[in-house]
């Protein structure tokens, strides 16, 4: 395949997923709380995300999606930050420092399995890069995968570090595009193409006037239910249906908000998100790498890299205050997931195999009928 037929395939892949609409558009709402303006991650002030999408020749399917937190220098001035592993069948870069000092020092990046390394290096060679980081000497790059092996030659490996570089260097805030682009370019999930999806929420001012962003890498199984609907089980596509079956997967989940949390209480944030997952029919199955990593971009949260005072500054929210964000969080990952599956595209790839777009018109017809 030529290079303009490859450039071709991206911006047609990039513009159809645009124009498809939205599950919100179609008439369905999720939860009780408002969306942000674009129902994105980026409705979170400062926030940026950057795609790069790979399709080349009949095997290439795969991609590199990065999470910008502020689009200041995240070295010097880091946020706070936790993990929480919902199913730990994954190859999530960074973790351990992350639990251990509570902070996120780098963009966040998802690809797929095998291109973790190459995730790391990019990370790092484009902070190394960064004006003010001339003598650092030690980075912790977050870096998130799925495996999209059945419809990209992963073994192949053909995400570079430049590739990162470009996901990073082309983040911008504003609408983030959804289903096979990015890292989500190869992925399926509940049996049918998944990709990438976002969504947001906006609380009240009574309630802080806070918001949370939510972007998803859906690669996962389970049965799909699509506000309350079990949709794959009235398509009789579900896992366990006979014995050879299985519901293998990953779902990387991405929780930014503006709300001042520190570590712990962004950890209990984290654990929500699971909650939104198990809302849309996911069961984290043994083979499921599910990851949420969840930060706060307040400004008086950030964590200079280098201070000379001993303690950190800004007051963080209060316990009693923090079931709002909670909420918000679970009905944000919750669309999410089901965006993602709504944008997605008929996909052929490696060895001819083909991962269909959710039917949404019988999806649509289902929901009518409750």
């Amino acid at each position: 395949m030529n290079r303009l037929l490859v450039i071709l395939l991206f911006f047609s892949s990039h513009f159809t997923n645009q124009a498809q609409e939205r599950p919100r558009a179609l008439g369905i709402e999720f939860g009780v709380l408002p969306t942000g303006e674009l129902n994105a991650i980026t409705d979170v002030p400062g926030v940026k995300v950057g795609h790069i999408t790979k399709i080349e020749g009949s095997a290439v399917r795969t991609g590199v999606t990065a999470i910008l937190p502020h689009s200041g220098n995240i070295f010097q001035n880091k946020v706070p930050a936790a993990i929480y592993i919902g199913n730990g069948f994954g190859k999530l870069a960074g973790i351990s420092q992350v639990q251990e000092l509570g902070n996120l020092e780098t963009p966040i990046i998802l690809t797929n399995t095998l291109s973790v390394p190459m995730g790391i290096q990019g990370t790092v060679k484009y902070t190394l890069n960064q004006s003010g980081n001339e003598n650092v000497r030690s980075v912790n790059a977050v870096v998130g995968e799925t495996n999209d092996g059945y419809l990209n030659d992963i073994r192949g490996m053909h995400i570079s570090e430049k590739d990162v570089i470009n996901a990073i260097q082309k983040a911008s805030e504003g609408e983030v595009p959804e289903g096979n682009v990015g890292a989500g370019t190869g992925t399926r999930a509940f049996g049918y193409k998944g990709g990438i999806g976002t969504s947001s929420r906006k609380l009240p001012g009574n309630l802080g006037g806070y918001t949370v962003g939510v972007i998803v890498q859906s690669n996962f199984g389970g049965v799909l239910t699509i506000n309350g609907v079990q949709v794959g089980k009235a398509f009789n596509k579900y896992p366990f249906r006979n014995a050879i079956e299985k519901s293998d997967g990953s779902c990387m989940i991405v929780v930014l908000t503006d709300a001042p949390l520190d570590a712990r209480q962004l950890e209990r944030v984290a654990k929500r998100a699971m909650m939104g997952l198990a809302k849309t029919g996911g069961i984290a199955s043994n083979g499921s790498g599910d990851y949420v990593i969840a930060a706060s971009t307040a400004l008086e949260m950030r964590i200079p890299y280098t201070s000379n005072e001993r303690t950190n500054n800004g007051d963080v929210l209060g316990n009693d205050s923090m079931s709002p964000i909670f909420l918000a969080t679970i009905e944000a990952t919750e669309e999410a997931i089901i965006n993602s599956l709504f944008a997605a595209q008929d996909m052929e790839g490696r060895n001819g195999n083909k991962a269909s777009a959710l039917p949404v018109d019988k999806v649509m017809e289902l929901m009518k009928k409750y």
